[in-house]
């Protein structure tokens, strides 16, 4: 799949790159990540350990809180926020709030939607960019 490009839906406009974190269960932010870190603590979730910070982090969807928005929020202020946020199925609440950070900072993760094929196809680890226009390109 590298060199390939996917087109996602534009949630929240924006670029990212980084390497994929695939989460094949949902996360919340209220209480599954923390913003200081970045690093998912919900000891529950599959990943807990992990760090989100700098990641294209690729999940089926939020889960929980709608306070996942202000822990998002903190984290692109704190710098360990994910690079682009990819979804399977819309999630308002992420994207609330990556869309305040960037009104409040002037930056923020994109988040993008992909069809139900796409986000399969996208594989842990790869090292994936993102564009204001939704391309997804797999580096290779």
């Amino acid at each position: 799949m590298t060199g390939k490009e996917l087109e996602g839906r534009v949630l929240v406009g924006g670029t990212g790159a980084g390497p994929v974190l695939r989460l094949e269960e949902p996360l919340s932010f209220w209480g599954g990540v923390d913003p200081v870190t970045g690093r998912i603590i919900d000891r529950r979730h599959p990943r807990c350990g992990e760090s989100v910070a700098g990641r294209v982090l690729v999940m089926p969807y939020g889960r929980g809180s709608s306070s996942s928005s202000s822990v998002l929020l903190e984290g692109v202020r704190l710098g360990t926020a994910p690079a682009a946020v990819v979804l399977r199925e819309l999630d308002g609440i992420l994207a609330l709030g990556a869309a305040v950070a960037r009104e409040l900072y002037e930056q923020s993760p994109p988040v993008l939607l992909l069809e139900a094929a796409d986000w399969e196809a996208l594989p842990e680890g790869a090292e994936v960019s993102v564009d204001v226009s939704g391309r997804l390109r797999l580096a290779g």
